[in-house]
Parts: structure tokens; C-alpha cells; sequence
């Protein structure tokens, strides 16, 4: 056995390092078992002449020599025996060469005797004890080549660098594949040391332990193998609890991820690199939503889409779905300049100029907005366009009012008066018992369109359905929370949170615009559909959980700072998929709230009320009708609930 101090220097020469730093191309392994066979055939030649053909002449040695490697080189070729990986061979790579040799061997075998037959004079070419051996030899060889290769490799890289310990969660085949080619990285940045499962009855793995788990183990299990890390695969993300999570946190295991790894390829050579700290909307992220795409195609297929507020997080992904979905065109509008641009040349790199028109509109300008319905004559209409930010519109309630409502009442009049087949409001779980004006205004907006659906034909001879869809928070929108503590961790300041007990739904964009496209597919109108949300999070767990995922300690390296809840801010959102509150439909993530209707003239009179006195500045008579109109919205720490109590006093005063 060669010592450790030379397997040391060879392996620390740079030649070798270098070698070993790129995958072997494939001609010099075809080469290597070519001149194997070779060799072992010059052996026989050698030491066994008697098992060699009978001819006289000293030719036939080299017609043997030529049929051999000839036989041996098109079998490494059908086999692929060649194409392995040496530095990470495997019982499968050892099969190839197994069946190479074997099939050479019996090729050989078939070229004896048809030669025989054809030329009995003559006798055969080479015995089969001889074709054995040979075989034998060279298939021995190529086996110790490879594993020589192999440890030699293994042995440069544990030269490197002190790797990162990490265990890898699950042990199934893809976890295993993910564990070999990181222990085999010849640059690697991880040392997988161990499988962490909760169903493998195995104790090993290609030397690699199994660790069951187990809850009350967690840390010194971590410890045992002085491992700090945990490596995910990024499918596996969705099924983990948040509780396994938070323990993992809880006791500092940094989370990492990767993308699905099924098998070694030339490309996986420097696979460590594609491991990444897993982000928080990774674990916040569910099992993928099952939509009926088929129906959803034959809704949008061949119309022409008009999408309101298309520059923001909701109406971009509405408009990148519809066009997926083979709408005919997509007429998208929006105040913001930058924004709308940025997205015209994102959808250009992979959609016809045809198939959009941009239209830098304002909702609140009905004649602009009746030009763009003239020209394009939309059959579906998704209204996205909205100011969200509930204590920037607390102290803006007049532009709240004016964008939320009056634009959505521009927005469905027209519909109306084109004969659009489906108008698809975009509301928000504030609108819930809303302790704000931006809650207040949604509702207004979710009143006007639901009344509207059911107004006597007298009014409205219409053909057009009003649907509306409400859910809560999309993570990675424009303002929200999530990219605001990334900023905040980024630069090392203290998180800010308004209070330690706020809970809020959360929902990835991709998630919430299907269920919208899939919700506008099956209204029949005057609906208001509601999205299962899951399970509430904490923002304060939220928080920590960002923290530790960045590497840092909570309190220590970033604090967390309480500085009250903000005006028209609410502890707790309402919950959207209350059963008692709620009807069931088709798909089990969306579901039909139960709603007071209103009648449509009496609403429209009101609005027109709330409308003008926005218009005119008057906050107080625009609160005080609002508040009239939707009895449930009751003002928290906002100088309107000083309205709230005048309601109260008058109210006494009359019963």
C-alpha cells in the first residue's frame, strides 16, 4: 500500500490539481481501456502462446491483436463504459465496463467459429481460455483504474480547504445523488457527513450515516457530527412544518438549499456552488396550487385582457399569466411611467409587440379611460390598480377614496357601456371589518360592483358580470414587509416591527393570480370570492426567522424594535376561509364569502355622495357616510374614531 506522505505529495502536486480540477474528457478514458486491452492482450501473446491461433504465419498475430482491440473498442462504445465520470464511479460505471468486456468476449467468441467454419484449415484465432483471461485482465484493470483514480481524486480533496460539515435532509435517491456529488467535488465547499430521515430503515448510505429523527435530538445529533448546517432540496421546502423550522432556527442550523439533483452529469462538478441560504419566502412558500388550466385557456384564449394597475406586483403577474394562457391581446394600463416600461421590456423578450398595447392612464380620468375602451374593446377586464399602504392613505383618505372607489366605478361603468363579458375586481382582506380607510375603500369599491351585478335591467341593459376576488398579503410585493427587513438586515440595522402579537396571511404572487384567473373563470357574477390563505404567521416569528437566516443572531447582531401599531393598523387580520362565513366551491382553495347585498340605486346615490365630498376636501362628511354606509368599520388608533364616537353619541341620543 503506497504511504499516506507520497499519496500526499503527488496529490499536492499542481499538475495533478489541475487535472483533477476539470472532468476527464471522455477520449482519454477510451483510450485508458483501449490500451488495457492491449496490454493484456500482449500478456497472452506473451506468456501463452500455445492458447494463440494456429497460423504459421507471424501476420496472424497481428490479425488477432487487430479483431481484439477491435471487438473490445466497439463494445466501450455500445456500452458507454467510457463515458463515466472516473472520479465518480459507481457500481453502475463498474456494470458498464462488466458488460463491455462481456460482450467483446462473446463477440470474439462468434468471430472464432464462423472463422473456424470458413477456414477449418486454419483452426481458430485465439482459445476461449485465452478470450477468458483476457477479459478477466482487462476488466480487473479497468475497475482498479478507475477506483485508483477515484481514491486519488478523494484524497485531493480532502486537501482542500476545510470543507463546511453539513448533514442532508432525507435519504431518498435524489438526497443521495445530491451527498455523492458533494463528497466527490474536488473544490467543494460542503462535506456532507450524514443523512437526516424520518422513514429510512437503513444505518449507511455509500458510507455516509443515517440519522433518524427525532425532535428532542436535534442538537446532539448536530453536535455529534459537529455540523452546523442542513441542506434542503428545494421540493422538500413545502412539506416541512413550520415548528421543524423554528427548532432548526431555535438551535442556530443554518438552512440551505439547492435544486432538485437526479443524477451526475459533467455539469455537477461544481454543484456546492448552486447551494444558497435558504430565503424566507422559500419556506413561507406551499404546495403548488392546482388550477384548471384547460378551462382557464378556453376563458382567455382569443380575447382581448385589459389589466389595471399592470405595472404592480399583482397586475404584472396577471398580465405575464393571461398572455401565457393565449389571450389575443393585452391592453395594460397604469400612471407609472418607469414601472410599465420596465415590464413592456420584460414581456417583449418573450411575446409579440402585437399582442400588448401600453397605456400610461389614470383611473380616475374617465374620458381617457373610455378612449382606451372604445379602441380596443376589452371582453375581460382585471382591476388591479389600487393605493394599498394603510397609514400613507390614513393620512391621504381623499386619494384613497378617489383611486379605490372612483376609479373602480369609472372602471365597471365602462365595462358596462362596452359590453365586456367579465369585470374582475381585485380586493384585500382589509376590506374585513376595516379599521382603515384603505380597508373602508375597498369595500365601497367591493359594494359598488356587487350591487352593480344585480341592478334591475332598467338601469343598466348589461350583459357584462361583476366578480370580485379578496385575499391578503403576496409575498415579495412592491412595499411589502419582507423586502423592507431584508433591506434592514442588509445594512445591519434593527428591524422595526409595530407590535410583537401581529398576525397576517401571506400568499406568493404566482399563487394568488391563478387563483384570481381561476376565480374570474368560474363566476357567474355578483360573487365575491375568498382565498384560503393557510396559516397565519407571526411577524415577530417572521422576523427572527429572517435574522438567523442571514447567518446573524436576534438581539445580538440585529435587534428587534416595537414601535406601535400605526394609524389604522390591526392586530389581527380577519380569517378569510371561516366556514361559517363562507361557501364552498370547486376548487378547495377558493371559496364564495357570505355578503350583505345592496340595493344598486340606493348605493349608487350614496357613492356619488363620498365622491364628491373627496373631490371637494370635505374629510369629515366623506368619513362620516362611509362610516354610515359600512357600520362595521370602526376606526383603530386613527383621528377618526373621534367619528366613531360621534356615531356613538348620536345613536344614544336616539333610542
Amino acid at each position: 500500500m503506497i504511504s499516506n506522505k507520497i499519496i500526499e505529495r503527488i496529490a499536492r502536486t499542481s499538475f495533478i490539481r489541475v487535472l483533477y480540477s476539470t472532468p476527464t474528457p471522455r477520449w482519454i478514458t477510451y483510450s485508458a481501456d483501449t490500451l488495457i486491452v492491449a496490454i493484456s492482450t500482449i500478456l497472452i501473446f506473451v506468456l501463452l502462446p500455445n492458447e494463440i491461433n494456429s497460423f504459421n504465419s507471424s501476420n496472424s498475430y497481428f490479425l488477432t491483436f487487430f479483431l481484439i482491440l477491435t471487438a473490445y473498442g466497439l463494445t466501450n462504445l455500445m456500452t458507454g463504459a467510457y463515458k463515466c465520470i472516473v472520479r465518480f464511479s459507481i457500481i453502475d460505471d463498474m456494470l458498464k465496463s462488466f458488460f463491455c468486456v462481456l460482450s467483446a468476449t462473446i463477440i470474439l467468441l462468434i468471430v472464432n467459429y464462423s472463422f473456424y467454419y470458413l477456414n477449418s484449415e486454419h483452426k481458430i484465432i485465439i482459445s476461449f481460455a485465452g478470450l477468458i483471461i483476457i477479459g478477466v485482465i482487462s476488466l480487473c484493470t479497468m475497475i482498479m483504474m478507475r477506483m485508483s483514480v477515484k481514491y486519488l481524486y478523494l484524497q485531493i480533496s480532502n486537501l482542500q480547504v476545510e470543507r463546511q460539515r453539513a448533514i442532508i435532509w432525507d435519504s431518498d435517491i435524489n438526497s443521495i445523488f445530491l451527498a455523492m456529488t458533494l463528497k466527490n467535488e474536488i473544490n467543494g465547499r460542503f462535506l456532507p457527513v450524514a443523512f437526516l430521515s424520518t422513514n429510512s430503515k437503513n444505518s449507511q448510505i455509500n458510507g455516509i450515516p443515517i440519522e433518524r429523527l427525532c425532535i428532542d435530538e436535534i442538537s446532539d445529533i448536530f453536535n455529534k457530527y459537529n455540523c452546523t448546517s442542513i441542506i434542503f432540496q428545494q421540493k422538500q421546502l413545502a412539506n416541512l412544518s413550520n415548528d421543524l423550522i423554528n427548532i432548526f432556527i431555535n438551535n442556530n442550523i443554518k438552512l440551505l438549499t439547492i435544486n432538485e439533483i437526479k443524477e451526475f452529469n459533467q455539469n455537477d462538478i461544481e454543484i456546492s456552488h448552486q447551494i444558497k441560504n435558504i430565503r424566507i419566502e422559500d419556506l413561507l412558500g406551499r404546495h403548488e396550487i392546482n388550477i384548471e388550466r384547460k378551462k382557464i385557456e378556453n376563458f382567455i384564449s382569443s380575447k382581448t385582457v385589459l389589466i389595471s394597475g399592470a405595472a404592480g406586483s399583482i397586475g404584472s403577474e396577471i398580465v405575464r399569466q393571461v398572455l401565457d394562457m393565449g389571450a389575443n391581446k393585452a391592453i395594460l394600463i397604469d400612471q407609472a411611467e418607469t414601472p410599465m416600461h420596465n415590464l413592456q421590456l420584460e414581456i417583449l423578450k418573450k411575446y409579440s409587440k402585437n399582442r400588448i398595447e401600453i397605456c400610461i392612464a389614470d383611473v380616475k380620468d374617465i374620458k381617457r379611460l373610455n378612449r382606451i375602451f372604445a379602441q380596443y374593446q376589452p371582453d375581460i377586464v382585471f382591476h388591479a390598480a389600487a393605493y394599498k399602504h394603510v397609514p400613507m392613505m390614513e393620512s391621504n383618505s381623499t386619494e384613497a377614496i378617489l383611486t379605490n372607489v372612483l376609479g373602480t366605478k369609472n372602471l365597471a361603468d365602462l365595462s358596462i357601456k362596452h359590453d365586456v363579458d367579465k369585470f374582475v375586481m381585485i380586493s384585500t382582506d382589509k376590506a374585513v371589518n376595516p379599521t382603515n380607510i384603505m380597508g373602508a375603500s375597498k369595500r365601497l369599491a367591493e359594494i359598488y360592483v356587487q350591487s352593480l351585478n344585480y341592478a334591475d335591467n332598467k338601469f343598466h341593459n348589461r350583459k357584462t358580470k361583476f366578480i370580485t376576488t379578496r385575499f391578503g398579503n403576496v409575498l415579495g410585493s412592491n412595499g411589502s414587509v419582507i423586502p423592507l427587513f431584508r433591506q434592514q438586515i442588509e445594512n445591519r440595522e434593527p428591524i422595526t416591527i409595530t407590535n410583537k402579537e401581529i398576525i397576517r396571511y401571506f400568499m406568493t404572487i404566482r399563487e394568488a393570480c391563478s387563483l384570481v384567473l381561476e376565480a374570474g373563470c368560474m363566476g357567474c357574477g355578483g360573487e365575491i370570492f375568498v382565498f384560503d390563505m393557510g396559516k397565519p404567521i407571526k411577524i415577530y416569528d417572521l422576523a427572527k426567522q429572517m435574522i438567523v437566516l442571514a447567518g446573524l443572531r436576534v438581539n445580538e447582531d440585529i435587534k428587534i424594535i416595537e414601535t406601535g401599531l400605526r394609524p389604522g393598523e390591526k392586530l389581527y387580520e380577519e380569517l378569510l376561509n371561516d366556514k361559517e362565513k363562507t361557501i364552498a366551491t370547486s376548487h378547495d382553495k377558493i371559496m364564495i364569502a357570505k355578503v350583505r347585498k345592496y340595493n344598486f340605486a340606493d348605493i349608487e346615490y350614496t357613492i356619488r355622495h363620498i365622491i364628491n365630498n373627496a373631490e371637494d376636501g370635505n374629510i369629515h362628511d366623506m368619513i362620516y357616510e362611509i362610516k354610515t354606509l359600512i357600520p362595521e368599520y370602526v376606526s383603530a388608533n386613527s383621528e377618526y374614531e373621534l367619528i366613531d364616537k360621534e356615531i356613538d353619541n348620536l345613536k344614544n341620543k336616539l333610542r
